[in-house]
């Protein structure tokens, strides 16, 4: 068991970019099912569910509603993904604890994986994704997840949520 924060795109906006994507047929693709597509905050590994829930209830609690939108594809060594943009994305994740793991935090959406000796494995897809632009959305909830390797797959389970405030007007 795995435990990550995230945000979930709206529907709407997980429609946008499964038409986007189209149905890929990619042999050396493992495709991200579209249940899974969220934005990570923050990563714990193994973790006791309800310490980091309250861990994370501390550091969300002032945390403000953001405006966020999916952009480009880019990739990692072996990811495929869709860039995020947001103002105070940034600053919610650091929140979340984004950086504890010793890196700079690169908000993304993945969208599938691919073989790490094939370089440019990705290269028509992230062309063909170059002008993708989802609808801004505002995001005002982050989840903690509990993720489970079960058969070889992946389950995703949401364990708590915590909301994020909206602006007085």
């Amino acid at each position: 068991m795995n435990l990550f924060s995230a945000l979930i795109p709206p529907d709407d906006v997980l429609d946008e970019v499964a038409t986007a994507l189209g149905a890929p047929e990619d042999g050396d693709f493992r495709w991200s099912r579209r249940e899974h597509w969220h934005v990570t905050l923050g990563f714990y590994g193994e973790d006791e569910p309800g310490e980091r829930g309250e861990w994370l209830a501390g550091r969300l609690a002032a945390a403000a509603a953001i405006d966020v939108r999916l952009e480009k594809a880019a990739t990692f060594p072996g990811v495929l993904w869709l860039s995020v943009t947001g103002t105070g994305l940034h600053e919610l994740a650091v929140k979340a604890g984004a950086e504890d793991e010793g890196r700079p935090y690169t908000a993304h959406l993945t969208l599938a994986r691919f073989p790490r000796d094939r370089p440019r494995a990705a290269s028509a897809w992230e062309e063909r994704l170059a002008g993708f632009t989802s609808r801004t959305w505002t995001a005002t909830e982050a989840v903690l997840i509990r993720s489970d390797r079960e058969q070889g797959a992946s389950s995703y389970r949401v364990i708590r949520s915590y909301e994020l405030k909206r602006a007085r007007a």
